[in-house]
């Protein structure tokens, strides 16, 4: 980037100001004050320094606001919101983190893509040659026009990608909300994912629970009127750290509520790091089996809320229980061991699965049961699971027994959520492809796609798939190798260019999935184009990011709106796609509507100069199904019965259809299963560790992956506890090899009773580092991670894995 220092920082800028005629009366301008509103403005300097509003739009779950310093078309530094207040819950600042502040060193990556390329090695070589955007666009339409007229448009996949989360004309998932999703249903559709590396198995374990599709938790800004915090697996200082995210609303809700906070992990995160009154150690997979002990407890010692069960709830007991289930086949004679196992659920039983001590848990059974109200909340890490489903259902138990859903300081067991506004979309069209596949079995797509079926493989829409995937476009995404599970086995299915034809990736850097592509085009960052990030929220607070043009597209990049157009234009749809607009006047198109719905908003240029706009929910707390414990009868749950299921008919169903391996487990109670890979499996002879991946503070995902100081700062580690340490002679720092029949890492260790004995956590998202044996050296869980599917949402169990550890 020509003599541009992608390392100066702020204070070196400001040393530097000598050299560029930089006054000190405008250096001090700089440090802008806090204030109710902040423009778009120039500085009154000789240098025309000027300050841009932009927007960090990866997906951390939260959306922070950047404002860019740039002078003669580069980025000097990044600073973040200046609006509003420091109080919470009431118009605060939404402050990045130092990975959005970072930014300019995205922009100025030495990994930056910079031309179209086409792929002249093996994929996964990285061996490109420069091409034309015009032999970039017309490879890209032959391949399209020749798959779809020879195996229809079925076999045209969007991958999973989430790097541009939060944009609008950006956006990069879920893939309906797309671009290239608007192209391509221009030209007859696409096939279509559901489920997400994420979610996957909550969001359906808990559709069964609550109905409707995803469930709904209180807002956290709520807890500030709990009397106890129960987290299973819930982090919100490392997965959403910044100041559009959720640690400092946890933090200040608690601080007004005095409420006890009680962390149930595996490892003690940077959510407790003193802030927590306990840390609850529990073996990876097992919470099921926790909230069976627990529940035993509770309905032994009568702190069951019975009204709330008899009113509300399908299957707790005999009276509630579906006129076609069989009698004892309900949740309380599972727990008291009434039912088909025979085996009452005790704290003793629950102990020896969990390896939290029995008295603590009939401890704990009673702090909930006793106090209210109480917020019970589970992250997303505990569902990762080969038994993820039924896991997640049980968690959601604890608030259900104890009548805390539907109100003020309580939560419904689900993650929480969060008030938002009437923000208009970008339109992308219809797809008239009605087969859509979990997004976790696309590399079985490639292989076997006519052998997937609605009862093996979760396909929906259609009975089953009749063409495989041929071409695939990647936007925004690290997730054809980097992101998904067991990576050796995924390169051997891309490296037979016969079957996946052609795989399209557009994106900023070269990361480990561009390397496994065929046709690279070099996409504008959040900072070279002007968008609207969305999808931002905090405590009880919405809010809409201007994201403007700060400096112009290096290089040859260009943003996905105008190449698509182009490539548009050699399909035959360019009038279908574009309606005769620019990006810029979607943008202003879609703002008017969106001040139809939203009269508040500003105009378009007030906006722009604003920066940002924040609007507080004006009902106050936002509690997940009010309406529904209001009055179930006129608010009735998207549920069959209309209320919350324990017993699930539909499960039933599902269970008796589809074909399911012995170690698979679909049941329409959330009882405590084990399942492949889980503690107490055979195969612990061979891998006595449980590994687990985890969200880390250098990264979001793999995004900032490749930012110099952000490594340094956080060096990727796997985390061992002492005992394991001292078993295999391994010390702080040490080089060890971390394996299993699916392949190899070599990374340094963390010696650190943080993790739990038989345990060791392996940060998500390190960029993959193959030598030329094929092992790792980038610290990429995923190479140890398995590609089988859980049961039921058919999501990727990428935290059930065991594996060895010993030093090099």
């Amino acid at each position: 980037m020509g003599d541009f220092n992608p390392k100066l920082n702020r204070r070196d800028f400001l040393k530097t100001a000598s050299a560029t005629s930089l006054t000190v009366a405008a250096a001090s301008s700089l440090s802008l004050p806090f204030s109710a509103k902040s423009e778009n403005i120039v500085v009154n300097n000789t240098n025309d320094e000027k300050i841009v509003w932009s927007a960090c739009t990866v997906n951390c779950g939260s959306r922070c606001a950047l404002r860019m310093h740039v002078k003669d078309d580069r980025i000097a530094y990044v600073e973040t919101d200046n609006t509003g207040t420091e109080t919470y819950n009431l118009d605060h600042q939404v402050r990045a983190c130092l990975r959005g502040r970072s930014m300019r060193r995205r922009v100025y990556n030495p990994d930056r893509l910079k031309y179209p390329m086409k792929r002249v090695g093996k994929r996964g070589e990285g061996k490109f040659e420069r091409i034309t955007w015009d032999e970039a666009l017309t490879i890209i339409a032959k391949s399209l026009k020749k798959n779809i007229a020879e195996y229809g448009n079925e076999s045209i996949y969007l991958n999973y990608g989430t790097g541009t989360l939060g944009g609008t004309m950006t956006k990069s998932w879920p893939p309906g909300s797309t671009m290239v999703a608007r192209l391509m249903n221009c030209v007859g559709g696409y096939l279509n994912h559901y489920g997400d590396y994420s979610t996957a198995q909550i969001a359906v374990g808990l559709d069964y629970t609550y109905g409707g599709g995803w469930a709904l938790g209180n807002g956290m800004a709520d807890m500030e009127n709990s009397k106890l915090i129960v987290l299973f697996g819930n982090n919100p200082a490392e997965t959403r750290m910044s100041g559009g995210g959720l640690t400092y609303c946890i933090q200040q809700a608690k601080a007004k509520s005095n409420a006890k906070l009680i962390i149930i992990d595996p490892r003690y995160t940077d959510t407790a790091l003193g802030k927590e009154d306990e840390w609850i150690p529990i073996r990876p997979g097992t919470d099921a089996a926790l909230v069976s002990g627990l529940a035993y407890v509770l309905i032994m010692e009568n702190l069951v809320n019975q009204d709330f069960l008899d009113k509300y709830c399908v299957g707790y007991d005999e009276k509630t229980l579906p006129e076609n289930a069989p009698k004892n086949s309900h949740y309380k004679a599972y727990i008291l061991g009434q039912g088909e196992d025979g085996i009452a659920k005790t704290p003793e039983w629950a102990a020896k699965i969990t390896g939290i001590p029995a008295e603590r848990i009939v401890k704990l059974a009673r702090e909930i049961g006793l106090t209210k109200p109480a917020c019970i909340s589970q992250g997303w890490g505990p569902q990762r699971r080969s038994n993820g489903e039924i896991l997640s259902r049980a968690i959601a138990m604890l608030p259900i027994l104890t009548g805390n859903a539907g109100i003020s300081g309580g939560n419904t067991g689900a993650r929480e959520s969060s008030y938002g506004i009437p923000f208009v979309r970008m339109p992308t069209l219809t797809n008239p492809v009605k087969a859509s596949i979990p997004m976790f079995l696309w590399t079985d797509a490639i292989i076997r796609a006519t052998e997937m079926t609605d009862k093996t493989d979760g396909i929906r829409g259609v009975e089953r798939l009749t063409a495989p995937i041929k071409v695939i476009w990647n936007y925004a995404s690290n997730c054809l190798i980097n992101q998904h599970a067991q990576i050796n086995r995924t390169h051997e299915i891309l490296q037979d260019d016969t079957k996946c034809e052609l795989i399209i990736t557009i994106d900023n850097h070269m990361t480990s999935t561009a390397r496994y592509s065929d046709i690279l085009l070099p996409d504008c960052t959040t900072s070279e184009q002007m968008d609207f990030c969305l999808d931002a929220f905090t405590s009880n607070m919405n809010y809409v990011i201007f994201a403007d043009q700060v400096v112009k597209p290096p290089f040859e990049c260009r943003n996905i709106y105008d190449m698509l157009s182009d490539l548009s234009e050699k399909l035959g749809v360019k009038e279908k796609f574009t309606e005769g607009r620019t990006q810029e006047e979607w943008l202003r198109y879609i703002y008017e509507q969106s001040r139809d719905h939203l009269p508040e908003l500003p105009s378009f240029e007030e906006f722009r100069k604003q920066g940002i706009f924040k609007k507080v929910d004006p009902k106050g707390f936002y509690i997940a199904y009010k309406d529904f414990r209001d009055n179930p009868e006129a608010n009735p749950l998207a549920t069959p019965s209309g209320k919350i299921e324990i017993y699930s008919e539909r499960l039933v169903e599902i269970a008796k259809t589809w074909k399911l391996n012995k170690d698979e487990v679909i049941h329409p109670l959330p009882i405590h299963v084990d399942s492949f890979e889980h503690y107490g499996d055979p195969l612990m002879e061979k891998y006595p560790l449980q590994v687990c991946g985890f969200h880390y503070k250098a990264r979001t995902h793999s995004t900032y992956g490749n930012v110099d100081v952000l490594k340094e700062a956080n060096p990727q580690e796997v985390w061992i506890n002492p005992i394991d340490a001292e078993q295999r002679g391994i010390k702080n720092g040490d080089m060890l090899r971390i394996f299993n029949d699916r392949g190899e890492v070599h990374i340094n260790a963390k010696v650190t009773p943080r993790i739990i004995p038989g345990v060791v956590a392996l940060s998500e998202g390190g960029w993959y580092a193959p030598d030329s044996n094929g092992i790792d050296h980038g610290g990429c869980v995923n190479v140890l991670t398995t590609q089988r599917p859980s049961p039921l949402a058919k999501g990727n169990p990428q935290h059930s894995n065991l594996v060895q550890v010993a030093k090099l």
